[in-house]
């Protein structure tokens, strides 16, 4: 991935956020020199042991048999900048941009196809996602109808062994023009306010006053 060394982010809290809020990844393997790509919600967990992520495919899907390595994509806040909202404007003649955050994550694949693992994977996810809705539903293994439904499934672990974070918020800009496009980002969707967020925070944590 091109990353300017403005944009490169280092630290591993910011990926925790971007994989906890945007788990819907992009899952990439080669078969037969070719780039084969899914989209897949994800299950992100960093602790003493390093990072995991798991997630399953429909049994129908050839990925699960590529093995080798792969990469996984997390697609965080992206949005649109105007040249209009920026002090300098004029004298510096500045141009439209686009600021987002993206966490690329490497590593070798290993297929689950265990009724435990695999259960596991589909209660997590789940569990999590009925919260995110206010739902309830749960997945209960001691049903027959359940369990069967695993059949349709297979599921993978990732152990990633290259990290690359890229964090593209105007880190390159004056301070002005951050502040002045990141109050009007604010004024905007999901998508523009989570960007002016990031925006600030590195402004104020010093990594935004480069020039």
């Amino acid at each position: 991935m091109y990353t300017p060394r403005h944009f490169a982010e280092t630290d591993l809290a910011a990926l925790d956020q971007l994989a906890l809020a945007h788990p819907f990844a992009t899952l990439i393997t080669i078969a037969d020199g070719e780039p084969f790509i899914s989209h897949v919600p994800v299950l992100y967990r960093r602790d003493a042991d390093g990072i995991l992520l798991r997630g399953h495919w429909s049994r129908a899907n050839p990925q699960w048999r590529h093995g080798g390595e792969a990469r996984v994509i997390f697609h965080g806040p992206h949005t649109y900048l105007s040249p209009g909202w920026y002090p300098d404007k004029e004298s510096a003649a500045r141009v439209p941009t686009w600021n987002y955050a993206v966490a690329h994550l490497r590593g070798p694949l290993e297929i689950i196809d265990d009724d435990a693992g695999l259960a596991q994977i589909v209660t997590d996810l789940s569990d999590i996602n009925e919260t995110r809705i206010g739902s309830d539903w749960q997945f209960d293994v001691t049903r027959d109808d359940h369990r069967n439904q695993l059949r349709g499934i297979v599921g993978f672990r990732l152990r990633p062994t290259q990290i690359e974070l890229k964090f593209k918020l105007s880190q390159n800009h004056p301070p002005g023009n951050v502040r002045a496009a990141a109050a009007a980002l604010a004024l905007g969707g999901e998508n523009e306010r989570a960007i002016a967020g990031l925006m600030l925070d590195r402004l104020h944590s010093g990594n935004g006053d480069q020039q």
